[in-house]
């Protein structure tokens, strides 16, 4: 990708990206730096450009293409000068930005910008990891959901707490001066958990987690230090406070943007915030490029989306 396309500030980009030729053409040359390549399983480079309809034709395969094609993109009416900026404005918020602030901003239906975040939301999403974490490492887990409150006769109500409640859990594994990698999970059971950490912590590593029972016994693999938050919070080295500021923007993100997202689209927007959590020493430009390279290879639809 050529950084020097890239535009530096939100001004730039609302200038490089207000026409919609103009953006339609950016977004080839990001996606086609050299030549444009037939993305219907063919890849031949023989094509033929349809400029009044702003598609191409393959000698090789016989099909059209649009640059959509192949991406989270595809089949949208929605053009890149909507596309782009809508981009920009979820990868440089910190606390995100909500559908119906898209709305407005684009001048599009909420329900159109509700679609096109879970979009981008998809293109933020890591497909795979390229090697587990090194350490140290911090794992924990918190809940989302609303504040359920059982009333009682006379009282106000009590609010109740734990994954009772009908919260959903997240678990986070943060590598310190690292990146972190959060799931949704569904309990905070031992074998859970402790799968999540196998999985994704290298052997040997150092972990430090709270004083929950579900993490016992990661001793015999891992050099495991546990902090009790009902006694202290720090001990020296020993502590969670990484992984708990990470859940600290994600829970104000949930509860101050997003306000109720439902279980079934959480880890979409887990992952949006460990998107610009791991991108958090880049400038906004820079970030804005790496959430376009992971537009390709990815697509959802509505209906996928909306499926009960």
């Amino acid at each position: 990708m050529d950084t020097q396309s890239i535009p530096e500030t939100m001004v730039e980009a609302v200038r490089t990206f207000a026409d919609p030729e103009v953006a339609h053409d950016f977004f080839v040359g990001i996606r086609w730096p050299n030549k444009v390549a037939c993305p219907l399983n063919c890849g031949s480079v023989a094509v033929t450009y349809m400029p009044k309809r702003r598609r191409w034709y393959c000698r090789d395969c016989k099909g059209q293409f649009t640059v959509k094609v192949g991406t989270i993109f595809e089949d949208s009416p929605i053009g890149f000068d909507k596309w782009l900026p809508a981009i920009w404005l979820v990868a440089s918020n910190r606390n995100g930005v909500s559908s119906c602030e898209i709305a407005r901003a684009l001048n599009v239906t909420q329900k159109t910008a509700w679609f096109m975040l879970h979009r981008i939301r998809e293109a933020m999403k890591n497909e795979s990891f390229d090697a587990p974490l090194a350490g140290p490492v911090e794992a924990d887990e918190t809940y989302v959901g609303g504040k359920v409150r059982h009333g009682r006769p006379g009282r106000t109500g009590i609010k109740a707490k734990g994954p009772q409640a009908g919260k959903t859990v997240v678990m986070g594994i943060l590598e310190r001066k690292g990146k972190v990698r959060a799931f949704v999970v569904p309990s905070t059971r031992r074998t859970t958990l402790q799968e999540k950490v196998r999985e994704h912590v290298e052997p040997g590593a150092t972990l430090y987690t709270d004083a929950l029972a579900s993490y016992t016994g990661l001793r015999e693999e891992y050099v495991h230090f546990v902090i009790n938050h009902a006694v202290e919070y720090v001990r020296g080295h020993v502590h969670t406070n990484s992984i708990e500021s990470f859940w600290s923007v994600f829970k104000r993100t949930i509860k101050g943007t997003y306000i109720a997202p439902r279980p079934q689209h959480l880890q979409r927007y887990v992952e949006e915030q460990v998107f610009r959590f791991n991108e958090r020493e880049n400038e906004d430009g820079p970030r804005f490029a790496s959430a376009l390279e992971g537009v390709e290879g990815k697509r959802l639809t509505y209906k996928a989306l909306t499926a009960k």
